[in-house]
């Protein structure tokens, strides 16, 4: 498969099966454990190869669980809603965990889980934003790319709503500007299930006992 990150900093591991040695790149192995890892923006070519994998793995089992891995900072709207739409195209169950920082985009992977199959790591920190974009050029141009740029923020309201159980109204009121959630933020709002590990101490928690 196609790698994210430059050869040279990618371990390799060596499985041997009788007299038989095969090299692995960490992803691939992973690939073998029905696990994806997302860690990176996400663009064209990031959301082809994390589509390829989804549907490699549904089709070599449709029943069995596909865990996501997600340490991402957002992206491409358009390439973001190919992964989306493939997550609710195939039977798999799929399990999403929140590594690191989960924002923008990568956060409605996060939510977009099977019910009841979404975590957070401890410390993971979850981020939205109202989507944007730069324009440029004249005035009807500048028109169309807004009311563009207005259609995919609506989408992404709605398909947070789905997924949180929050009203429309409330994510586009809490994601008019930047939005930052520790763990336990995130739970409570809807975005993951449970939490892994050690329990989060909640920043909001610690205000509300401050105050």
């Amino acid at each position: 498969m196609s790698l994210p990150f430059p050869q040279s900093i990618i371990p390799m591991v060596i499985e041997t099966t009788g007299r038989v040695e095969r090299a692995y790149d960490i992803f691939s192995l992973l690939l073998k454990e029905r696990i994806v890892f997302l860690g990176t923006p996400i663009n064209d070519q990031v959301a082809s190869l994390i589509v390829a994998q989804l549907l490699y793995l549904s089709q070599q089992d449709p029943e069995r669980d596909i865990s996501l891995y997600i340490n991402c900072p957002g992206g491409v709207i358009y390439s973001g809603l190919a992964i989306y739409d493939t997550m609710q195209a195939i039977p798999n169950p799929i399990r999403t965990f929140a590594i690191g920082v989960t924002a923008s985009f990568g956060t409605v992977l996060l939510a977009a889980g099977t019910p009841g199959e979404r975590y957070s790591l401890p410390h993971a920190t979850i981020h939205m934003h109202p989507a944007g974009g730069g324009t440029q050029g004249y005035i009807p141009d500048i028109e169309i790319q807004y009311k563009e740029m207005k259609r995919l923020q609506d989408t992404l309201h709605h398909i947070v709503s789905k997924h949180t159980g929050q009203s429309v109204q409330q994510i586009a009121d809490d994601f008019e500007r930047d939005h930052w959630m520790d763990a336990q933020m995130a739970k409570d709002y809807g975005l993951v299930d449970e939490i892994m590990g050690e329990s989060v101490f909640s920043l909001t928690k610690k205000s509300e006992e401050d105050g």
